[in-house]
């Protein structure tokens, strides 16, 4: 597995992860600044250490599943940690970590010193909190759909709340069709895949249109081959709105679309903007931004508190990019589904149940 200093060094052969020294900016720096900046307290007093930046220096570790370079999930994820260096913590970081070998990662993590260590994936959830339980001096940061049992008291969980940003995608979705029949492309069957489908419903069934979901799964989010093979499938049996739930695979629903005339259907993506890669069938994206998110979380961390759980929504890091080819009826319908469910307006369901 390649471990990495810090993003854009070169990989080490001990097969541990190190630490690249970032600046001498004290946590209580970093503390503020998160909490000042990012609605947290306005009470200097509420940073850790000594009022003349004198506190401890924040050490991050952080484990991604797959390349940082993927231009997606992981990609954001780099991107966040990133920042958290810009505001003085020292990095670190893995990729390309498996499920099966992310417990060593955490315990390696701990032992070259990190104050924090964060796990960018659902699927990391159980080992995060197992590691974090022998570990009570160590802060972890971990990402779970919904709220765990028996969450760890040094834990922090972000909620991705997929079911929300899918509630907007099926207002979209239902505004830009023409057949009334909307094609949803997931990778696993997991249960918040069952969420967004659900979600993507109940936008319907708010919306009064006479629309329908066929959802399908290709067993694999990074597999380009089958997502283009299931989405041709799709736009075959009368779809001409393909949202997509993937990451590199995601490249197989645009080439999809290859040959197709202009306007005759369209095409969106999760997590990134993919304009660049997507062709014109592009209709936009369900962005994702874990910045403001890891900010906080480290600042709360920081001011004492070292269990919580974050939650993802339209105010915090989701938001629905939009081409510019997109009708302008379109955009303005999603506009008002982001600001509904972020007022409380609109309550989305979150179901979970398995379709099919």
């Amino acid at each position: 597995m390649t471990v990495l200093r810090s993003p854009l060094t070169a990989s080490t052969a001990t097969g541990r992860l190190t630490r690249r020294a970032a600046t001498t900016l004290a946590f209580a720096s970093i503390s503020a600044l998160v909490l000042a900046g990012c609605g947290g307290s306005d009470d200097p007093e509420a940073s850790t250490g000594d009022g003349d930046g004198g506190g401890d220096k924040q050490v991050i570790a952080a484990i991604f599943s797959g390349p940082t370079n993927d231009a997606d999930y992981n990609a954001i994820g780099l991107r966040a940690l990133k920042a958290a260096e810009s505001a003085g913590a020292e990095i670190s970081f893995s990729e390309k970590v498996a499920v099966t070998d992310v417990e060593a990662r955490l315990t390696e993590a701990v032992g070259d010193g990190a104050t924090v260590v964060w796990t960018h994936g659902s699927q990391f959830y159980d080992a995060t909190a197992k590691v974090a339980k022998n570990n009570p001096d160590v802060n972890f940061i971990a990402e779970y759909d919904g709220l765990p049992k028996d969450q760890p008291a040094n834990v922090w969980t972000i909620d991705r709340q997929f079911h929300l940003g899918f509630y907007g995608m099926g207002v979209f979705a239902t505004k830009l069709s023409k057949t009334g029949t909307i094609g949803y492309v997931g990778g696993l069957s997991l249960p918040f895949s069952m969420a967004e489908v659900h979600a993507m419903e109940q936008a319907i069934e708010d919306s009064g249109a006479k629309a329908t979901i066929k959802p399908v799964w290709t067993g694999d989010f990074n597999d380009a081959a089958k997502a283009q093979q299931f989405t041709t499938q799709l736009l075959g049996q009368g779809a001409d709105v393909i949202v997509g739930s993937l990451n590199v695979g995601s490249t197989g629903t645009f080439q999809a679309f290859e040959g197709r005339p202009a306007g005759d259907g369209w095409v969106t993506a999760k997590y990134t903007d993919k304009s660049a890669a997507a062709g014109e069938h592009y209709a936009g994206s369900l962005v994702y931004d874990f910045d403001k998110p890891l900010a906080e979380v480290l600042g709360k961390i920081g001011g004492g508190e070292e269990k919580g759980n974050y939650l993802l929504g339209f105010d915090t890091g989701v938001t629905i990019e939009m081409s510019d080819s997109v009708p302008a009826d379109a955009k303005a319908a999603v506009d008002k589904a982001m600001e509904d469910v972020k007022s409380g307006a609109v309550k989305v369901e979150l179901n979970t149940a398995k379709i099919g």
